[in-house]
């Protein structure tokens, strides 16, 4: 008792001491001061206990507990965060925080400009962070007794405040509209975490986590708004006295909390999402320090809910964890750690994608158990509505881990779940949640012929397709047994495929399927017909023809690309099957098959849900639809099928025309390079070769205009798709002011300032928080877009780069003049018009 009297003595001593030097308000025409230096000339506040950390103080806002504004470190405080902190009761609670994802060092600098709002060096210059408000005529700042950091102009309107740049916690009297996220910040730095929660207008407030490479799953939703709900206006979540509410129009969901544990207005009360993504109200006072009131997820839903509660393919039970057990009986699954429970466990045969020859995919039931992100419906795969669709899908997915499926009474009515990667799957149901769930978890184990596997009655396997029927295993055993037989056989198949292909293609000159290698499934245009129900849905129009969405007698979903019937596009169609019809790889975009029935040219590809790029980088309503460990994938993704294209294959083959209309995106966001009507094929010995200008304006190399084509041509398109991708823009936009409009000419002008970093400052948040990477990014791009195309790397190069594995080119030239026309004027002819060969649309 006597050391908690001793605290608050010393807590009031340092506030009085400090409130001597230290304001809530400062205005750039009074004496204070405009800059502030991260040292010991600022006042300092420490916390006492385990909470070891400090505070130098910029700003400080007295009530029953202090609002601090300054530079915030803890541990050893070898970096420091500009933050809001909450000081009260020997404690420290950062509530909103500037540049977590860029810590400043010893000496950095907060400066408050007129036109440029606060600014934020490292202490070696470098611009950190900003507020953005250039032309604002900033007049001072302030800091409001709810801890809210105002910019304001000389009438004393708010240009900027900290209340709507949301970190990981919401304080009351903060709003959280639709659209904006709490982003927890990782266990043992201050970057971003792998949680995130938020508002979206199908699912309300919800959090979501980050699993492997695929979309966020949700693991955790405040009870939603009824589907009949058709209240319209303002919709917002926010912590009030007493409930943590979500409303929309005059429709509200609401959290309720205990009113006593709200009684006193001294105390600091808020939200934050936690790094271990727990969603906690905390209550901060003098006199009670800190103290957690309530957790949104555990009271709404159990401990269980949580997704990593027992790691991965971990089972929770009542929050106890162990390792899932089929119903055949089998151990598929360890613990990864004897000692440590919640580390989860792993499979004992990893699963090979495809499997290998000895060795199977199967579907093992696990009964009793739901995944957690179920209770998600937008998550679901399209169009699989009954449980054997969804258990035949996931074996058919060499992607998928497991199949969950949730229903509510009929299992031929329900939703179908497909993650790659399991993390925690609990006991029983969910609560508040009235659906039932069925859970089959996909494994790896030697092949057993289907009338030996044991206890195939009841197991919940799906068996391994079987290679032959019963007189395909007779005729087998007969050609095993007679070598003359293999031959025989083998030949009249040869003659019997040779004289059907050449029969099909003597008419309307198709003698020009003969010189295609390596053709993929043959369909016949009624089975195309069929299986688009007569080319209903379409999806998307490129330059040769429209594309449309279909499915396979098996359930399996297509895009087939109708070729216009101009003739236009036979080359193109010869050069996409040759192309595809030769190469596999994860990055690249399979083609299952074409078809070439008289006049009808058709292509089927495998079908993508997430659909073109650039529907997902180039929005109009200032919010980024991808956040950047997705960029960074997508990325990743291009560069690893454009190797591939480049330096794997027998022949070198170039796209020439990358752009994000032609990379398509799986259920994923895994990105693969599709459209190979321009593709271009160089033998090895070659080093370039002689055609027309082609490609799509705006991502051409200079050096084609002289049809000299290399595979650095891909490279410079590439460049230009990874600007595009990063700054969620276009190269040529005409919507930007006049001075960036042409995204090279702002490339060139600031790489050539050294001040790439400038170009950060004015994209989206979801860029902003992770500013070093983004503009290393930008420097790869720079890279691909040399002018001398000797100087732009290989693109295994750029895949070591992104992978971390190399270190990318310093001595970048950033002189693009040759770039700065506007795409719609294209010198020269090209092949194909700027318009996008989408295969599918996002959902």
């Amino acid at each position: 008792m006597a050391c908690f009297i001793l605290i608050l003595i010393i807590s009031c001593f340092l506030s009085v001491c400090i409130a001597q030097f230290s304001s809530s308000t400062f205005h750039l025409n009074s004496n204070f001061p405009t800059a502030w230096h991260n040292n010991n000339s600022l006042n300092t506040l420490s916390a006492a206990g385990d909470d070891v950390s400090k505070v130098r103080v910029v700003l400080l806002r007295q009530r029953g507990a202090d609002f601090v504004s300054g530079f915030y470190c803890a541990d050893n405080c070898n970096y420091y965060v500009f933050s809001v902190v909450v000081v009260g009761g020997g404690n420290h609670s950062v509530v909103w925080s500037a540049n977590r994802s860029h810590p400043v060092r010893e000496n950095a600098t907060l400066q408050l400009t007129r036109d440029g709002g606060l600014v934020l060096r490292d202490s070696n210059g470098a611009n950190v962070w900003s507020t953005n408000t250039f032309g604002k005529s900033v007049a001072g700042m302030n800091m409001t007794a709810k801890g809210n950091l105002v910019l304001f102009n000389k009438e004393g309107a708010s240009v900027w405040q900290s209340f709507e740049h949301h970190s990981d916690t919401m304080l009351i009297g903060q709003r959280l509209q639709d659209g904006q996220k709490l982003i927890s910040r990782s266990s043992d730095k201050w970057s971003r975490g792998l949680y995130h929660a938020g508002l979206k207008l199908a699912t309300g407030f919800a959090a979501y986590t980050k699993a492997g490479e695929g979309q966020p799953l949700m693991y955790y939703q405040l009870v939603p708004f009824q589907s009949s709900t058709t209240s319209r206006g303002s919709y917002y979540a926010e912590l009030q006295q007493g409930a943590f509410i979500v409303k929309r129009g005059t429709s509200q969901t609401s959290f309720m909390i205990n009113p006593t544990e709200f009684s006193s207005n001294e105390a600091v009360k808020y939200v934050k999402l936690q790094s271990d993504g727990h969603l906690k109200i905390y209550y901060h006072g003098n006199a009670t320090g800190l103290r957690e009131i309530a957790d949104l997820i555990t009271e709404d839903l159990g401990e269980c809910q949580h997704p990593r509660q027992c790691g991965e393919y971990g089972l929770c039970r009542e929050g106890q964890c162990s390792c899932a057990v089929g119903t055949d009986g089998r151990q598929y699954w360890r613990q990864t750690q004897l000692q440590l429970l919640k580390s989860g466990c792993s499979r004992i045969t990893n699963l090979s994608c495809p499997p290998s020859l000895n060795q199977q995919h199967h579907l093992v039931e696990v009964r009793n158990v739901t995944y957690f992100n179920v209770i998600d419906s937008d998550a679901a795969f399209p169009n699989i509505r009954d449980l054997e669709g969804c258990k035949q899908a996931c074996m058919q997915n060499c992607s998928c881990g497991a199949a969950f499926f949730r229903y509510v009474n009929d299992v031929s009515d329900g939703y179908c779940y497909m993650p790659s990667e399991i993390l925690t799957i609990r006991e029983g149901k969910i609560p508040n949640y009235n659906f039932r769930s069925a859970t089959y978890i996909k494994v790896q184990i030697p092949y057993e012929a289907p009338d030996t596997v044991p206890g195939k009655e009841n197991t919940g396997h799906v068996s391994p397709p079987t290679p032959h029927s019963k007189n395909g295993t007779n005729l087998a055993a007969i050609i095993a047994g007679s070598g003359a037989g293999a031959v025989l056989i083998f030949g009249l198949m040869i003659v019997f495929t040779l004289v059907r292909f050449l029969k099909t293609n003597t008419e309307d000159g198709e003698d020009s399927f003969k010189q295609v290698q390596g053709i993929p499934i043959r369909f016949s245009y009624e089975d195309l017909r069929v299986a688009t129900g007569d080319f209903r849905e379409e999806l998307g129009r490129g330059g040769f023809g429209a594309v449309f969405k279909g499915m396979l007698g098996d359930g399996i979903l297509i895009a087939v690309k109708r070729l216009d019937r101009s003739g236009q596009g036979i080359k193109e169609f010869l050069a996409e099957v040759e192309t595809l019809g030769s190469i596999n790889h994860f990055n690249l975009v399979k083609l299952i098959g074409f078809c070439a029935d008289n006049s009808h040219r058709l292509l089927v590809y495998e079908y993508l849900s997430n659909g073109s790029l650039d529907k997902w980088i180039f929005y109009t309503d200032q919010r980024a639809c991808l956040d950047w460990q997705a960029r960074k994938k997508i990325i990743l993704h291009i560069a690893k099928g454009l190797a591939y294209l480049h330096e794997e294959c027998r022949q070198r083959i170039i796209h020439l025309d990358i752009k994000p209309q032609n990379i398509l995106l799986d259920e994923n966001f895994n990105a693969k390079v599709s459209d190979f009507g321009l593709a271009k094929l160089i033998d090895r010995d070659q080093s370039h070769v002689q055609t027309i200008m082609r490609g799509t304006p705006g991502y051409i190399a200079p050096e084609l205009q002289r049809g000299r084509i290399t595979t650095k041509a891909d490279i410079y398109s590439f460049g230009i798709a990874l600007l595009e991708i990063v700054c969620g823009r276009r190269n040529f936009d005409d919507k930007q002011s006049e001075s960036s409009k042409h995204l090279l000419a702002l490339l060139q002008r600031k790489g050539g300032e050294n001040q790439l970093v400038d170009i950060v400052e004015h994209l989206d948040e979801e860029v902003q928080g992770h500013r070093e990477e983004a503009v290393g990014m930008i420097k790869i791009g720079a890279w691909c877009l040399q002018n001398d195309q000797r100087r732009r790397p290989f693109m295994s190069t750029v895949v070591k780069v992104l992978e971390g594995v190399m270190e990318a080119e310093t001595n970048i030239i950033y002189n693009f003049a040759h770039a700065m026309v506007s795409p719609n004027v294209a010198n020269g002819h090209v092949s194909a018009p700027p318009q996008a060969s989408v295969l599918s649309n996002p959902r």
